[in-house]
């Protein structure tokens, strides 16, 4: 159960942020969803009774700034739960060199800062929870996905680290690795895919997002809340530095 857990979700007005806030609020916790397009965010928020706090988080001052509203509001931090994510597909000598930096600083720097800036309110309550909603690329690369991979790569080390620092404070640190999930950002890369491989849209889903999994299919943003609902509750104590698949078999073979 996580009743009345104070808990951060970031990408959470649409997608997987959106289908963990639901889950979470669902089983009773309090959930500040955080998200940078504030609209959407305030509508899905007033859905489900949820605070909530618009946040560019890449900018860290933003970071350090929606910690602050939370221990102020909440006085503490019990979950965080870092989604908040972008997809750009190009080969890498087209790749934009200002989307590497939004990328990295998005999908890396941010979890990172989120991280550094809840450690001290887990380590005085003797536990925490941070779930990385990380990708199956975060262990295996795909083509034309550099910033998304490195970022991710990145996330799985910072997964680890904190792990073995938050042990000892009852913290405990994991990533979820998933294959495709049916997100908003999942149907925006298929042109994209489309167009670099010289094949149909229809293709892409048959020759490229399901090709390597054993179960074909997509993940729906609730069932990884799910999963993140259990890497919060009790029956998690134990597991902590993990890169836990969610993939249809995809690493199987």
């Amino acid at each position: 159960m996580v009743n009345n857990k104070v808990c951060i979700v970031t990408g959470a007005a649409v997608g997987v942020g959106l289908g963990a806030s639901e889950v979470l609020a669902e089983d009773g916790a309090k959930v500040i969803m955080t998200d940078i397009a504030e609209e959407k965010l305030m509508a899905e928020a007033k859905r489900l009774d949820s605070d909530c706090y618009k946040a560019d988080l890449t900018d860290r001052r933003a970071c350090k700034a929606l910690v602050d509203y939370v221990m102020g509001k909440y006085s503490r931090v019990d979950i965080l739960v870092n989604v908040a994510s972008i997809q750009t597909i190009s080969p890498i000598d087209e790749f934009p060199e200002d989307k590497w930096d939004y990328m990295i600083s998005l999908m890396l720097t941010a979890p990172f800062l989120l991280t550094r800036y809840v450690w001290p309110s887990m380590k005085n309550n003797n536990w925490g929870r941070i779930v990385h909603h990380n990708s199956i690329h975060g262990l295996v690369a795909s083509e034309f996905r550099a910033a998304y991979v490195s970022a991710k790569h990145g996330l799985s080390g910072l997964t680890k680290v904190s792990a073995l620092e938050g042990g000892k404070y009852g913290i405990t640190v994991n990533s979820i690795c998933s294959s495709y999930v049916r997100t908003p950002m999942f149907e925006n890369q298929i042109a994209d895919l489309a167009r670099i491989n010289s094949i149909s849209e229809e293709e892409v889903i048959e020759k490229i997002v399901l090709q390597k999994a054993a179960i074909k299919r997509l993940h729906e943003p609730k069932e990884i809340g799910e999963i993140i609902k259990f890497f919060c509750s009790d029956a998690a104590i134990g597991i902590t530095g993990t890169t836990f698949t969610v993939d249809c078999g995809w690493t199987a073979g």
